[in-house]
Order: structure tokens, then sequence, then C-alpha cells
């Protein structure tokens, strides 16, 4: 069991399930399918905590009755909450549309954030540290963490040595296309001295790692989807997982498609327990 601190952000998600196709100018029909737990923090701890580790989620919740749940239920899924704050503003509440193929569109209609950057994660005890989160300001509590703990990040942001990590994680849904076809560049200037492998992630086509020395695609499982939502948080929670038990990249990528994978075939925001403990008998 190694001791993981996750930052990044604790939801509650408003789930509408698209009877029509998701189209700009249009008229769209749904149904509502109510909320449940999300946020791209909480997804990840929830799947890291059902792998066997201890995980303390590092965020912040409003003093409103959503917060309250949250923290219930990732204390429930066994996630140390003991560093979420409480702040007097609204829970970061989010709206999902997921359409007739299960992919989704996320709408964040409020955030609840911090204003400054979680000092506490100094003197947290930790042998790794995934990050999900744009904040522009963690860049010097990452690099005192890396210099003892592994330090997964994800990107965005992608300013000059704004994540030092020896693993950077990104979409590339999320980034230029001249950026997805030559990805260690982007990981040097991100990454700086840290780097050691840059992962893109492309929803169904896998997964490719890239390092100095190697670069290799691991595909993915066609299987039919029925929500898209927290794949890329499965993904990374089931490459943390397989990086901090010792594994090699490639080994520790095959696991984390996997996760992935799975994650879209469940109607739920965080890849379900019984599904990480399944996926790692």
């Amino acid at each position: 069991m190694a001791r993981i601190a996750v930052i990044g952000s604790a939801a509650r998600d408003e789930v509408v399930q698209l009877t029509t196709p998701l189209r700009a100018g249009a008229h769209l029909n749904g149904k509502g399918l109510g909320t449940r737990l999300g946020g791209g923090g909480a997804n990840t701890a929830v799947a890291l905590a059902a792998a066997g580790h201890h995980v303390t989620l590092l965020s912040a919740v409003g003093q409103d009755s959503a917060g309250d749940a949250l923290l219930r239920e990732l204390g429930e899924a066994g996630v140390d909450t003991s560093q979420i704050l409480k702040l007097s503003c609204a829970t970061t509440h989010s709206l999902v549309l997921v359409d007739s193929k299960g992919e989704r569109t996320v709408v964040n209609v409020t955030r609840c954030e911090e204003a400054e950057p979680p000092l506490r994660l100094l003197t947290l005890a930790a042998d790794a540290v995934y990050v999900r989160s744009r904040r522009r300001d963690l860049a010097p509590l990452l690099a005192r963490k890396a210099e003892a703990a592994l330090v997964v990040a994800h990107v965005p942001p992608v300013d000059p040595g704004s994540r030092p990590a020896q693993v950077l994680v990104a979409s590339a849904s999320d980034l230029d296309e001249a950026l997805t076809c030559d990805p260690l560049p982007l990981g040097r200037r991100v990454a700086g001295k840290w780097l050691r492998w840059i992962v893109m992630t492309a929803s169904a086509a896998g997964a490719t790692a890239t390092s100095e020395m190697d670069l290799f695609d691991v595909p993915a499982e066609t299987v039919s989807a029925v929500d898209t939502t927290g794949a890329g948080d499965a993904f990374a929670a089931g490459l943390v997982h397989a990086l901090v038990s010792g594994a090699a990249m490639r080994d520790a990528m095959r696991l984390a498609v996997r996760f992935g994978t799975e994650a879209t075939l469940w109607r739920s925001s965080f890849l379900p327990p019984e599904a990480v403990r399944r996926l790692l008998q």
C-alpha cells in the first residue's frame, strides 16, 4: 500500500442523458438521471483507494449540503478527507451531458477552489502525488515533492515549468494537434528536468507513452461505451497504481488502458470500487 496525495476537484455532477445528438444551436431533448459524486480529483482518489492505497485528497467543498454529502461519500469510499477544506462558497457543480454513444460533455456551473496553493502538501507524507488541476501556481510545491516522491501530473496547463513531474498525462482532445504529434518537446517545456515520460491518451485509440529512449502505443479494447465520464481519471488511477506498485511503464500503461476502458461501461463519473478490485484480481 502506498501513500498517495491527489490534488484536484470534488464535484456534484448533475447528469442528463441526451435523447437527441448534441449539436450547436439545436433544441435538445434529454432525461435527467440525478446527481452523483464527480470531479477529477475525487474520481481518481476513489479508484486508488479501492486499489488498496492510503489516498488523501487535497481539495475544497462549500459549506453546504452538497459539500457535506461529498465528504461523506468520499469517506465511505475509503478516501482520507482530512485535507479537504470547507469554504464559504457553493460546492463545485457540473452539468454532464451524455449522448447516445456514451460521449460526455461537461459544463462547469460553479467551482469551489481555494485561493492559495495547498501548502499543506509539503507536510503530507506521500510516496506519490497525482495532480488533476489546471492551477498555475503549483510548480514550487510539486518541485519540492518530486525530490522524494513520484509526481504524476495532468496537462494542461502547458506553461513552461508549470508541472515539475516525472510523468505527464495529457488527453489529445485537450491539446493542439501539433503538440500531440510530437509530445516530448511539450513534456520537456512543462516538466523541465524532472520529466521521464509523457503519456498521451486518445479515447478509443488507446494511449502512447514517450520518453527520451522509448515510444510505444497501447491500444484500447473495442467496447460499447455507455458513459465516458471519468474515463481519463480511471486511466490515471490505473497508471499511478501500477507505477507505485513497481511496474514498468509498458505494463503500467496496459493496466491504465484497462481501467479507462472499463470506466466507459458504467453509468458513473468514477470507476466503481468493485470494478477496480475485479481488474486487479
